[in-house]
C-alpha cells in the first residue's frame, strides 16, 4: 500500500492546456527548422507513430504536422487492406508511402498491425505472424541502410485512463467515429494486448531501428516528451529562412468587387445548424 501511495504521489499533475501551448511553440519552432533541413539536403525522415486504442497516436501526429508544410510532411493512415492488398506482400502497401527526399513522413499505425490488433483479435495466421516478426528486421534495415531515418514510438496508457478514453468518445457525438467494434471487442483484451507488444519489442528491438516507449497517460505531458526525444535524435543543421520584406503598395487598400457572382450572405451569427437540403426526385 504504501508503494502504490509513494508512486502516486510521484504523479505529476495533469498539464494544463496553457502551459502545454507554451511548450509546444519552441517545440513547433524546432521542428520548422527541422523541416526547412528536411527541405534543402533531401533527408528522408520516417516516423512510425503506435500504441493501444485512445493511446493519442492522432494528437501527437497533429502536434507536429500542422505548422508543417504538407509539401514536406505527410501523415499516412490507412485503412483496412482491400482484397487486392490482401494478396500482395505485406510490406507492398506501406512501401508506396515511404518518404521521398526532403519529405517527412508520419504514420499513424504502420506495418505493426501484424503484431498487435491481426494477432490479437485472429486477422492473420500464426504463420503469417512468425513470419512477419522474422522479416521486420530485415526490412527495417534495408530502409535504414538506404538511408531512411526511421523513429518507432509505442504510446503507453494505463487500462482505468483508456477507460475514460472510451467513454468520453462514447459519449460525444464529434468523436463517436473514433470507436469502432474493433475497439470495443479491444477492451476485453488488454492483457493480451501487452503480451503481443512484448512479444513485438523482444522481435523487433534493434540497434538500426530501435523503438522509444512513451507515457501517454497525459496526453499533452506525452506529445511534448516525444517530439522533444525524436528532434534530439536528428542532427539538423537548418539554413538561415529567407528574409522576406514585403513593398509598400502604390495605392490605398482596394475592396474585392464582383461582377458575375456576390458572396453568399454572412451567417457567421446564426445559433442553430442549417437543416438538410431538400433535392427534387
Amino acid at each position: 500500500m504504501a508503494k502504490h501511495k509513494a508512486a502516486a504521489a510521484r504523479t505529476p499533475e495533469k498539464l494544463r492546456k496553457k502551459d502545454y501551448l507554451e511548450r509546444l511553440t519552441p517545440l513547433q519552432l524546432a521542428l520548422s527548422e527541422v523541416e526547412r533541413w528536411v527541405a534543402a539536403t533531401g533527408q528522408r525522415l520516417l516516423v512510425l507513430v503506435e500504441g493501444r486504442d485512445t493511446a493519442g497516436k492522432g494528437g501527437v501526429i497533429h502536434a507536429i504536422a500542422e505548422t508543417l508544410n504538407p509539401r514536406h510532411c505527410r501523415v499516412v493512415a490507412l485503412d483496412k487492406p482491400s482484397e487486392r492488398e490482401r494478396g500482395q506482400w505485406y510490406f507492398q502497401r506501406y512501401v508506396a508511402h515511404l518518404p521521398a527526399a526532403g519529405e517527412i513522413v508520419l504514420m499513424d499505425r504502420s506495418w505493426y498491425n501484424r503484431a498487435g490488433v491481426e494477432k490479437v483479435m485472429g486477422f492473420c495466421t500464426d504463420a503469417q505472424y512468425t513470419a512477419f516478426l522474422k522479416q521486420v528486421p530485415v526490412f527495417e534495415k534495408l530502409l535504414v541502410q538506404d538511408g531512411i531515418r526511421l523513429a518507432k514510438y509505442w504510446l503507453c496508457v494505463d487500462q482505468a485512463q483508456q477507460e475514460e478514453r472510451f467513454a468520453e468518445r462514447a459519449s460525444d457525438p464529434l468523436k463517436r467515429y473514433k470507436l469502432s467494434p474493433i475497439d470495443l471487442k479491444a477492451r476485453a483484451s488488454y492483457e493480451t494486448y501487452t503480451r503481443a507488444r512484448e512479444a513485438m519489442l523482444q522481435a523487433t528491438h534493434t540497434r538500426h531501428a530501435p523503438w522509444t516507449l512513451v507515457d501517454f497517460n497525459d496526453q499533452r505531458r506525452g506529445r511534448l516528451s516525444m517530439i522533444r526525444h525524436w528532434l534530439g535524435t536528428l542532427p539538423w543543421n537548418a539554413p538561415e529562412p529567407p528574409m522576406l520584406e514585403l513593398p509598400p503598395l502604390t495605392h490605398p487598400p482596394k475592396r474585392e468587387r464582383y461582377t458575375v457572382l456576390e458572396p453568399i450572405p454572412d451567417r457567421s451569427e446564426d445559433g442553430s445548424p442549417p437543416r438538410p437540403a431538400r433535392f427534387r426526385a
